[in-house]
């Protein structure tokens, strides 16, 4: 049994959430608009950038379409299955060339917000990839997809990527909506602990564990049996498996104190990035 406690906003958007999703799509798409050859291959996936570019478009659009209260199903939120209605998608969706998926990316993303706009409260959206959500946590989540994927692009084209402080930020509802659901049980199989979690210049969290099970609030734990310090930017790209947590570490980009320090280097293996 996993569990995650909400943080309700006051609106259907966090303030930024917005324009940061618009300004996340702008600048994938002028990465594509500059990209010299589709069939660059990425840098760690079986991917090349004209199918990543691909897979962002057809990401986009689905995730419109649950803003706008379409039924999308796609997997069942287990990193198989999402990996097969990726591949799914990807082969019945021919369009490889960079321009127009500049542009598919940055009108889906707007389409998106469009929808967003339409509704006055944060409500629950479709049934979506990683399992029930807020309209809010699901504009969370198409941020931190493109981002995912835009810094794969960026490496893949030698540019400067858009992963910052105040993006990771923005991801946070998502990842606390998703963490306890892509825990690797075997990893966590009889551990009880708490930590706390703070990332360097903003917010903290609690992740605890009793006997395997996890629970994530929005609040970190009066006492916690570890404390991990973390720069926004590596927790964000470490959760979504494109950074090495032992780098981060000897690099400085992670500290961790309390009674049990020895908990931190465990953390980064409780979770399969989706």
């Amino acid at each position: 049994m996993h569990s995650t406690e909400r943080r309700d906003g006051s609106g259907p958007l966090p303030a930024g959430l917005d324009q940061a999703i618009r300004e996340t799509a702008e600048e994938i798409a002028t990465l594509l608009r500059g990209a010299p050859d589709a069939t660059l291959a990425l840098p760690g996936s079986e991917w090349t950038l004209g199918e990543a570019a691909a897979h962002l478009a057809l990401a986009n659009q689905l995730m419109a379409d649950l803003a706008s209260g379409r039924e999308r199903p796609y997997g069942d939120g287990t990193p198989q299955s999402l990996a097969e209605a990726n591949a799914q998608s990807l082969a019945g969706f021919g369009e490889r060339r960079a321009e127009p998926l500049a542009a598919m990316i940055r009108d889906q993303a707007e389409a998106f917000l469009e929808a967003m706009t339409r509704s006055a409260t944060d409500s629950p959206a479709p049934f979506t990839p990683l399992g029930p959500m807020y309209l809010s946590d699901l504009a969370s989540y198409l941020l931190t997809h493109m981002l995912g994927h835009g810094y794969d692009l960026a490496r893949a084209l030698k540019r400067p990527h858009m992963v910052d402080g105040a993006r990771t930020s923005l991801c946070m509802p998502f990842m606390y909506r998703v963490m306890a659901r892509c825990t690797d049980t075997a990893a966590t199989a009889g551990l009880t602990a708490r930590y706390r979690i703070r990332l360097r210049g903003g917010e903290a969290f609690g992740v605890s564990l009793t006997d395997g099970d996890m629970r994530v609030t929005p609040e970190p734990p009066d006492r916690a049996d570890c404390t991990i310090l973390i720069e926004p930017t590596a927790f964000l790209l470490i959760a979504l498996g494109r950074r090495n947590p032992w780098r981060a570490m000897a690099q400085g980009q992670i500290l961790a104190w309390g009674p049990k320090p020895w908990l931190a280097p465990r953390f980064p293996t409780l979770f399969t990035a989706p």
